[in-house]
């Protein structure tokens, strides 16, 4: 298992960075996708959101700090948050105590984990050392989808929930819980859909026109 070549999922936006090709230089299997939460994903359970310096300060300007990485806490079991350029105190005249709160925000009432790194090739370093410890060290595989051989019941019953549209592990949890059974999370109208945390009314629309849609033959081209 030592010589598994490690993989990760990644967000296709991150190509520009340079992040790639460090990770490359690593002999890290890079699969592209548009990830629609997270940069990163590293095995069925951890994702992880990069952000720099200047994207980490714009992002606690415009508001969006906090309400990504919540989305980023609700998708995945094991969520990560790398900081990557060092000092961020003093720029954009942001209050240090603006930037305190934020971070402890995330820490504490996230329990998001705050991972500092200090360049790009920092970043695919702490990234490989976690994919090598996700996928070989506990022989989790990278996936958003996970196969169904060999499963427990309850895990087949989160398997197929989490084929859903904008369903994590972790809201597919959440969903079997208020609703007790598959069938029953089926047939839920979309205001009780929105009863369930980290479903909100896009994502109840999202579920109930997929679940009601009429099926129709896709024609290859």
């Amino acid at each position: 298992m030592e010589n598994k070549k490690l993989k990760l999922i990644i967000d296709h936006r991150e190509v520009p960075s340079g992040l790639v090709d460090e990770l490359r230089l690593l002999d890290v299997e890079i699969d592209l996708q548009q990830l629609a939460v997270g940069d990163f994903v590293v095995s069925q359970r951890v994702g992880v959101e990069r952000k720099s310096t200047s994207d980490f300060l714009q992002s606690l300007i415009d508001g969006r700090l906090l309400e990504q990485t919540k989305v980023l806490r609700e998708t995945f079991e094991r969520p990560v948050l790398i900081l990557e350029g060092g000092e961020f105190y003093g720029k954009r005249d942001i209050h240090p105590n603006a930037i305190r709160g934020a971070l402890a925000s995330i820490a504490v009432d996230l329990g998001v984990p705050i991972v500092p790194t200090k360049d790009e090739q920092d970043t695919a370093l702490f990234l490989a050392t976690l994919a090598r410890r996700e996928q070989v060290q506990e022989f989790k595989e990278v996936a958003l989808r996970r196969k169904l051989n060999g499963l427990s019941t309850a895990e087949n019953q989160r398997f197929i929930v989490e084929g859903l549209p904008g369903v994590s592990a972790v809201l597919a949890k959440r969903l079997l819980e208020h609703f007790k059974t598959v069938s029953t999370v089926m047939c839920a109208p979309e205001k009780e859909l929105q009863e369930v945390n980290g479903i909100g009314k896009l994502k109840a629309r999202a579920i109930h026109d997929i679940l009601t849609a009429q099926y129709e033959e896709e024609v290859e081209k």
